[in-house]
Parts: structure tokens; C-alpha cells; sequence
């Protein structure tokens, strides 16, 4: 687990490696049961023949898949990342929720791919 903030909004990094895509759903369950106040709880993981991804709720494309993107940018397989974000009541943007969301990502699964 990795935590970073972004003009008072903390996003969460979490990683696993995972061999199936009921194990991915059950983490990404998991992680939301825990982070029930959260307002946004995203993912994306890549099996060998599945890929998803999922914004949950933040604008198209600025949360899930700058994690999907920093997933196959390692060259990973087999792995599910989540970012959990508790805002912080300062919009960022698309621009900065991608990098958020994105830096938050690498650093999760830099804890898991060293």
C-alpha cells in the first residue's frame, strides 16, 4: 500500500498479483468494503486473455485507465491495481486526476515488482 496526496486528496495504491478474474473482483471487493467512506474506488488488471478497467465515477477515462497504462507499461501480467481516492475539495482536473491516479499506480506496483 502506497499513499500520496494531491492538493488535499489522498490516493490509496494497492497491488497484487492474481491468477484469475474472480481473485481480481474478490481484491478490488475487498479493498472497497474497507474504504467505504472513499469517494472513488478504481482499478484495472490484465490477465493474460482479460483486460479491464473501471473510472468509478471519476470523468471517462482520467482514473482507470491511467492505471491500466501503468500496469502494461511494466510489462505485467496476471495483476490487479487499485487507487482509493478520499478528495480533498480541490478539483484537479483531468490532466492532474491522470497523474494522480497514474503516479499513484507505479508506485503500487512498484511495492509488489521490485
Amino acid at each position: 500500500m502506497i499513499e500520496i496526496i494531491e492538493k488535499k486528496s489522498r490516493f490509496i495504491g494497492y497491488s497484487a498479483q492474481i491468477s484469475s478474474e474472480d481473485e481480481a473482483k474478490a481484491f478490488i471487493a475487498d479493498l472497497a468494503r474497507q474504504h467505504k467512506r472513499a469517494n472513488h474506488v478504481t482499478f484495472a488488471y490484465v490477465l493474460s486473455n482479460t483486460a479491464r478497467y473501471n473510472d468509478d465515477g471519476e470523468p471517462r477515462g482520467t482514473a482507470g485507465l491511467p492505471l491500466f497504462n501503468a500496469i502494461t507499461r511494466r510489462g505485467l501480467d496476471n495483476m490487479v491495481v487499485v487507487v482509493v481516492r478520499y478528495f480533498g475539495g480541490t478539483l484537479l482536473g483531468k490532466g492532474g486526476l491522470m497523474r494522480a491516479y497514474g503516479k499513484a499506480a507505479g508506485k503500487a506496483l512498484d511495492e509488489i515488482v521490485k
